[in-house]
């Protein structure tokens, strides 16, 4: 059934039920930030989260399995709607340090590989770690702050420590921050440095940042935070050790020749699309195996573009968690480092599992290990279990299994 408004001289028709799904969704998560926002996550109630969006108290289950998914959910798209996009001012005021206004940055910073250096400005490991921090206090509550969005992730830590199963993911998403920040603090070794292996600096860095915030949440007023900035400028120095240990994977990778045709994707360290048909390694990692992220780009050929799909068993809760955490750590990461120090690891964000079927993993759970080998459009290696990441990233040149 169509009717017509002769107003605006076009047909108004009923709207798809993905359409309405999608409708009430935002409904219901416009009315649950305002809940939270104003009474806090404990107090907020779902029925009252129903009331505000003006729908039934089974239209928020059908969008969400319980008020902590949707708790998540709402931090998420909260993170990901104050990310400033290229060009616009960061919370200083001022475009990203080392982006020109309008300029919208390929991967790897310039023309060539995936992942190789350009000639941007020199900036220093350091220096980074400045602008980075600079950009995370910003948004430290103020002592004034008692409302909004300050009150808003309030009960985030408390809701993770409540439960071992996200607790566990909480864990290796903040192993993959640090892989992450790590790699790009890597990439702005002066020429000629000794290789490094940053991430334990990444780590304490993290934790600062991290702590520094619980604190202001709990003592308003306590911290300064531009001193939390000058600490974290001093660690970018500190000599942490910890070298990279590849060790023989485990299981071998075996040869493949199956067709790659993969859904398109969004690299959430970029912030663009994902490249996913060149050669590379795709691996499919769920929430408590985030670190072996590290082990592929370790192990890969240099040049070699290394992604990691995230998927998890329990996608309507963790999926949101998991969004939250890298979108947090990756918008102050783009804003500190220039393109060409950006990670060569691209992240994508797999909640309905769409892309780990593509590569042949049809079932996840947040246990999942697997990876593939693609050259030429097709997958030539296939790898499962722990270590599959290293298997799959460490075959020099694979071959496809003759036909």
């Amino acid at each position: 059934m169509t009717t017509d408004d002769n107003r605006g001289g076009r047909t108004m028709g009923r709207l798809t039920r993905a359409e309405t799904q999608e409708r009430n969704r935002a409904m219901v998560l416009a009315a649950a930030r305002d809940e939270f926002a104003e009474r806090g996550f404990r107090d907020a109630k779902i029925d009252a989260i129903a009331d505000r969006a003006g729908l039934t108290r089974g239209a928020v289950y059908s969008n969400f399995p319980g008020k902590r998914a949707l708790y998540f959910a709402v931090l998420a798209d909260q993170a990901d709607a104050e990310q400033s996009l290229p060009g616009e001012p960061g919370p200083f005021g001022t475009p990203g340090p080392h982006r020109p206004a309008g300029e919208t940055p390929r991967p790897d910073g310039r023309a060539g590989a995936f992942g190789a250096p350009s000639d941007g400005p020199e900036v220093t490991a350091r220096e980074a770690i400045g602008v980075f921090a600079r950009e995370w206090v910003a948004r430290f509550p103020l002592a004034t702050d008692e409302h909004g969005p300050a009150r808003l992730a309030r009960d985030l830590m408390p809701e993770i420590l409540g439960d071992d199963r996200i607790r566990r993911s909480f864990a290796q998403l903040m192993k993959l921050d640090a892989i992450l920040l790590g790699l790009a603090l890597e990439r702005l070794r002066p020429a000629g440095a000794p290789a490094a292996r940053l991430v334990r600096v990444a780590e304490a860095v993290l934790t600062t940042l991290h702590g520094a915030g619980q604190l202001a949440a709990a003592a308003p007023g306590f911290l300064e935070p531009f001193d939390v900035v000058t600490v974290c400028r001093e660690l970018a120095d500190l000599e942490l050790g910890g070298g990279w240990l590849l060790v023989p994977a485990v299981p071998p990778a075996r040869a493949a020749d199956d067709r790659w045709s993969p859904p398109p994707a969004t690299d959430a360290v970029r912030r663009s699309p994902a490249d996913l048909t060149g050669d590379g390694v795709v691996a499919i990692l769920g929430l408590h195996r985030l670190e072996a992220a590290e082990e592929a780009v370790r192990a890969a050929p240099p040049g070699t573009q290394v992604t990691a799909v995230l998927v998890s068993g329990a996608p309507g809760e963790l999926a949101p968690l998991a969004r939250l955490i890298v979108t947090d750590l990756c918008a102050p990461l783009r804003q500190a480092f220039p393109p060409h120090a950006w990670p060569p690891l691209q992240v994508v964000h797999d909640e309905t599992g769409a892309l780990a079927a593509a590569a042949g993993i049809p079932a996840v759970s947040d246990h999942t290990e697997a990876a593939v080998r693609v050259r030429a459009g097709r997958v030539v290696a296939r790898a499962e279990g722990r270590s599959a990441s290293l298997a799959a990233a460490a075959l020099p040149h694979p071959s496809p299994h003759p036909r």
